[in-house]
């Protein structure tokens, strides 16, 4: 899953990134409202963190301006304003959730997961599975009867996105966009690269499960025993 971080302090932006890593998520980092907007709009994004406190825009006007939009991103706010009032204006706004500053790590994870789960546009799951196989997101292990397998980032990115589609095509520009950001230089062969990878791994766990690719269009999966 990718997850936009919108926040101007530059030290709190990385610690953010580093700990949305250690948690097996994908991260982009934006340190304006303008540009924060920008790419949450883009519609590649799982969940935004978004500071309120920004230059050019702030957070309120972010997420007011996604919402009427159209964009219904899970959007969770932070900031170091305490009173009720803003909190209430946050919400009003358009946000699903508003934690303020200092927080706790766990805290953070677990806010994050529970507007991830809730209805909505995406509703990525904690194990997603097809055929034989289960993703478990929360340690990054692809699994088949008992046998696992480690995926890196990517790898779990990619998964995760063909698991929760299954048998429907995903075209290699949304695994490409959904996987390595919208300003990434990575290009549709990268794509291919990490197919790769994941086809051995599924080889190695012996899965019934294939990855197929259909020519123009991109890839889905096939179960062997269906």
């Amino acid at each position: 899953m990718r997850i936009l971080i919108v926040e101007d302090e530059v030290r709190l932006a990385s610690t953010l990134a580093d700990i949305l890593a250690q948690a097996h998520y994908l991260t982009d980092v934006c340190h304006d409202g303008v540009s924060g907007l920008d790419n949450a709009l883009s519609g590649i994004y799982d969940g935004v963190i978004l500071d309120v406190m920004l230059p050019k825009l702030d957070g309120f006007q972010v997420v007011r301006r996604l919402r009427e939009e159209g964009c219904h991103v899970p959007v969770l706010m932070l900031t170091a304003r305490t009173e009720l009032s803003d909190r209430v204006s946050g919400l009003d706004q358009g946000a699903d959730y508003y934690l303020t500053k200092p927080f706790e790590t766990p805290e953070l994870l677990a806010c994050l997961r529970a507007l991830l789960r809730r209805p909505g546009e995406v509703r990525p799951e904690d194990c997603p599975k097809f055929g034989d196989l289960e993703l478990d997101m929360a340690c990054g292990a692809l699994r088949r009867e008992g046998k696992s397998t480690r995926l890196s980032a990517r790898e779990l990115a990619l998964m995760q996105i063909l698991l929760s589609n299954g048998s429907a095509i995903v075209p290699k520009e949304t695994l490409l966009l959904k996987v390595w950001g919208y300003d990434s230089e990575a290009e549709a062969n990268t794509v291919e690269v990490y197919i790769s990878f994941l086809r051995k791994k599924l080889q190695y766990l012996h899965s019934q499960v294939q990855i197929a690719a259909v020519r123009r269009l991109g890839y889905h999966l096939k179960d062997g025993t269906a």
